[in-house]
């Protein structure tokens, strides 16, 4: 390998690790929310677990607007640092310190720290819209060729698992540690720590990255961008499958530290699991780029899903036993670990083929809808979990739950992602992209070198 080379490959790892480490700054907060926010609400904040059903619903659909006003105007934004890169620097810091907010507890009434709830999730949803949404948008500008794409997309799931086992492994203990009995302030510190790494991380991305791959369409508005969109047939399947995998992933997320609590029985169980939920998609993750090389990323897909679903049925008929529960976690995360990495492999690529099919590049609007999508479902999910513990009676000054309430936990982890994962697999059998996938991109190629010649 001479010099030139050896150059060309620092560049790309420079980039792939620049990426990739966006993810792990959003992840030590999303983590926090996924993991404890309903919780937090519940049991810190002692919130209505009806009334928290309702918000999640009401914030994420809120919130859902503002990833198509970001989408559209990333769309729009051209600067010497390109079109994504000045969003993730300016959004880092705004991130950060709503993150801490989100976790705090006011002094005030029980109607007030309804109402702060709202406004602080609100506010920390739009934040992280902000930096999410260009980390989507940037991916097709920084390389053109798919497997290095793939490679891209492997390193932001693998650093996004990082972040996450960083919060799954530590932060209960933190909390605790920190918090010294109230974990109010506990939270809170943890939350203020998060929130200054995520801040550091996120301007380390923006250094290490370059948008190199000049696009080349014809401005549209964002009506004209929405009608491309609802013409991109492996879209519409790539977006309703975000449903499927965002829903069913929030939804058991937040359900492991009740389900390990209360009907388990075995709370030492909660940080164990949650590392080992975070912790084993590394591996996956780390494997994906040759395995999708072996079949295609819709069939990693479809057998993620698989894995995940045979993980999880072993956990709900596993009981209490220890060594089952955790082989059965492990199991579940392997195939959680393929799903997370298909899926950001494959979002660049509906990208491709509605500017092959339309002549129109709607990476921004398109991030910014599969956000929206995303968000729906978390929303629906959230606020599906909160209204289970609801129905079943949960309450969280009871130290032994009700039959009834265990068996609506028992639906937030076990049943609905099962369910989600059947519905993920049935869409998945109708996405056919990745077999006219590389003519696409030679067609492209073909084109930016017609127009860049003009």
């Amino acid at each position: 390998m001479n010099d030139l080379e050896k150059k060309v490959k620092r560049g790309l790892w420079r980039q792939r690790i620049g990426y990739g480490s966006s993810d792990f700054a959003c992840n030590l907060i999303w983590q926090m929310i996924s993991l404890y926010l309903l919780f937090f609400y519940t049991n810190v904040m002692h919130l209505n677990a009806g009334a928290v059903s309702i918000m999640f619903l009401v914030t994420k659909v809120i919130d859902g607007i503002s990833d198509l006003v970001v989408g559209f105007l990333i769309d729009k934004t051209n600067t010497r640092w390109g079109k994504s890169r000045p969003w993730i620097l300016f959004g880092a810091v705004p991130f950060g310190i709503t993150a801490v907010l989100a976790f705090s507890v006011p002094d005030i009434s029980q109607t007030g720290m309804l109402i702060y709830a709202y406004v602080s999730y609100i506010l920390l949803s739009t934040a992280y819209t902000v930096v999410n949404i260009p980390m989507a948008s940037i991916l097709p500008a920084l390389s053109e060729d798919p497997h290095e794409r793939t490679v891209l997309a492997s390193c932001r799931t693998f650093f996004s698992s990082i972040g996450s086992t960083v919060v799954s492994a530590f932060a209960l203990t933190l909390v605790d540690k920190f918090g010294n009995g109230n974990q109010a302030l506990g939270f809170r510190i943890v939350m203020m720590i998060f929130g200054v790494i995520g801040c550091l991380v996120f301007f380390f991305c923006f250094f290490n990255t370059k948008e190199r791959v000049n696009t080349y369409s014809e401005k549209v508005s964002l009506k004209a961008n929405i009608s491309c969109l609802l013409h991109n047939t492996p879209w519409k399947l790539f977006a309703l499958n975000i449903v499927w995998f965002f829903g069913g992933y929030v939804i058991q997320a937040g359900a492991v530290i009740y389900y390990f609590t209360y009907v388990v029985g075995n709370e030492s169980l909660v940080q164990v699991v949650a590392t080992i939920t975070t912790l084993v998609p590394i591996i996956a993750n780390l494997c994906a780029p040759f395995l999708v090389k072996l079949t295609s990323k819709r069939n990693l897909m479809t057998i993620g899903n698989i894995v995940h679903s045979l993980g999880l049925l072993l956990i709900f008929f596993g009981g209490t036993n220890v060594p089952v529960l955790l082989t059965a976690a492990v199991i579940a995360a392997a195939g959680y670990g393929l799903k997370i990495s298909m899926h950001f492999a494959m979002q660049p690529d509906p990208v491709d083929y509605g500017e092959w099919k339309s002549g129109v590049n709607t990476a921004g609007t398109l991030s910014a809808v599969n956000g929206f999508i995303g968000k729906l479902g978390m929303a629906i999910a959230s606020s599906l979990g909160a209204a289970l513990l609801a129905f079943g009676g949960f309450d969280a000054d009871l130290a032994v739950q009700t039959a009834t309430a265990q068996n609506y936990i028992a639906a937030m982890y076990i049943w609905v992602p099962i369910v989600m994962n059947v519905a993920s697999m049935i869409t998945m059998s109708f996405y056919n992209l990745d077999k006219i996938y590389p003519n696409i991109i030679k067609e492209l190629d073909e084109r930016r070198k017609v127009s860049c010649q003009k």
